[in-house]
């Protein structure tokens, strides 16, 4: 094969890689392409000129993938940053080739230590792409286990190591058709990988049969769930602040009528600023009252400010918080979101550059919380806690872990994914909100602004969705609601105690092989 016919078919292969695997996430959702999606790319690392050559193949590779998984970053930075697409692209590919650095260094590593070690990629690819989702930062922070994760069965042993373990599965299972690709006697890779498929689907047939006979003897709490389906704009214009309060009251009232004991509404669904101190309901003639129609104990999200004119110290920006009331209107519970969104809630170095606000004047800047909460929950069936999670923190392995460690009896999501229309985000977010159900036996619900809204199993099965609605192509969208069974558990796990002692054996075990490689070895790859 002619040189330039290799690089050819090298560039090819990446290509293709990349393809296959955003085509595998929610929004194509042809997941069973993930358990072969990387071995064309495995196959170029291992056949690259240099470890170098490797990396850039792999880059490529993680760029394409990004870009398909995350297009619809692109529509926010059009629609909401008010960029023309000339300069809203050149952006979106600079974020999506950060995120493809994660597949450039595992590209290196696994040529690297398949230089200096001769194992298998069986082997060797689980233990890297596990080292590299557990150490390298993302800006949007995902799993490639997110493919799989409206695969029940196969997402169980999440309780045991997170998200890493089903990456981990995934990869041994492309890392032994890969070594099959290079030598087609090298089936023992392959039962291997059978072996492991197997054990972990057993494991999941046997969590979800004790799931079900958990729920079945557990208390339940009628859940309502509004998603008022409010655009960015009009949820930030003061002249639709009392329509839209009117339209979650309206929602909630009627859920209440059906029975419900709880309601949730979004995040920063609420659109008056209350003041840090709030402690219960304004009167009945107060047109900035919360309930109206209803007495239903009320999870909502709010902007939460310190006193006026406050310019220095924890009050100079407001916070983006998460209230419960009770029945009786008084506020139990406050939590501030910890985990800021990038330039939505929180910009770099905000006080100097004041001009940013002018170009982009949807971005704002918050204050930061610090801990974790649970919310009071009183109940004729009992008295319970709320896990509260805004916005993206329900994608977060680590941090949810703390919020479970509170002992809550479920786990609450409030967010607002308006920002990104009708486009594939919404589903991904909630994929990789399930990891969270199964890592500790706790069911979630999740009330979102424009959707998905969901109830999430212990298990990691979404009993019930609504439909993501895009206000800008239905501005009068009603309101969708969901009353669903919430489950109060004890929870569970191994997960909660050990955190990601997986992927940190995983990166132990990189390094053993490393550091034991025959000494011929390393001194021919100096």
């Amino acid at each position: 094969m002619s040189a330039r016919r290799a690089i050819a078919l090298r560039l090819g292969l990446s290509v293709l890689s990349g393809v296959l695997l955003f085509l595998s996430v929610p929004g194509f959702g042809l997941w069973p392409l993930m358990f072969g999606a990387m071995v064309p790319q495995l196959w170029v690392a291992r056949r690259a000129a240099t470890p170098r050559r490797a990396f850039w193949h792999g880059w490529l590779t993680g760029t394409i993938a990004n870009a398909g998984g995350f297009y619809w970053m692109d529509g926010l930075l059009e629609r909401f940053g008010h960029m023309p697409a000339v300069e809203a692209l050149p952006i979106m590919l600079l974020l999506v080739a950060y995120q493809g650095l994660a597949f450039g260094a595992f590209s290196w590593l696994v040529r690297r230590l398949v230089d200096r070690t001769a194992r298998p990629l069986v082997l060797l690819a689980p233990l890297v792409m596990v080292a590299v989702e557990l150490l390298l930062p993302q800006i949007f922070p995902y799993y490639l286990a997110i493919a799989v994760a409206f695969v029940p069965r196969l997402i169980q042993v999440a309780d045991l190591t997170g998200p890493l373990g089903v990456t981990a599965l995934l990869l041994v299972c492309n890392g032994a058709l890969a070594d099959l690709a290079e030598d087609r006697g090298a089936w023992r890779g392959l039962a291997v990988a059978a072996v492991l498929l197997v054990v972990d689907l057993g494991y999941g047939t046997a969590r979800l049969h004790q799931a079900d006979a958990r729920r079945a003897a557990a208390v339940k709490v009628r859940t309502g769930l509004v998603q008022a389906n409010v655009g960015i704009l009009e949820k930030w214009d003061p002249a639709e602040f009392a329509r839209l309060l009117q339209l979650h009251q309206d929602a909630s009232a009627d859920l209440a009528r059906q029975g419900a004991q709880l309601v949730v509404w979004p995040e920063s669904s609420y659109p008056y600023a209350l003041p840090r101190d709030f402690a219960r309901d304004f009167p009945v003639d107060d047109g900035r009252r919360i309930r109206r129609g209803f007495d239903t104990p009320l999870l909502f999200g709010a902007v939460t400010v310190g006193p006026r004119g406050a310019r220095r110290g924890p009050d100079k920006y407001p916070y983006n918080t998460a209230l419960m009331m009770d029945a009786a209107g008084n506020i139990t519970g406050k939590f501030d979101k910890v985990f800021l969104m990038l330039f939505g809630e929180y910009i770099p170095f905000y006080d100097s550059i004041p001009w940013f606000t002018e170009i982009f004047p949807e971005a704002s800047n918050f204050n930061r919380g610090t801990d974790p909460a649970s919310f009071p929950l009183h109940t004729a069936g009992g008295d319970f806690k709320l896990g509260p999670l805004i916005c993206y923190e329900d994608i977060l392995p680590g941090w949810a872990r703390k919020v479970a460690r509170l002992g809550p009896n479920a786990f609450v999501n409030i967010t607002n994914d308006a920002w990104f229309g009708r486009t594939a985000e919404p589903h991904q977010h909630l994929a990789l909100a399930v990891f969270r159900a199964v890592e500790h036996r706790l069911e979630m619900v999740r009330a979102v602004n424009t959707g998905v809204s969901a109830h999430i199993d212990s298990a990691g099965r979404v009993l019930a969705e609504t439909q993501s609605v895009d206000p800008a192509e239905e501005p009068q969208a009603p309101p969708k609601t969901l009353l669903v069974d919430l489950a109060m558990l004890p929870g569970g796990g191994a997960y909660r105690a050990v955190g990601d002692l997986f992927g940190f054996l995983c990166v132990a075990a990189l390094a053993v092989l490393w550091l034991r490689a025959p000494q011929g070895r390393r001194k021919k790859n100096r």
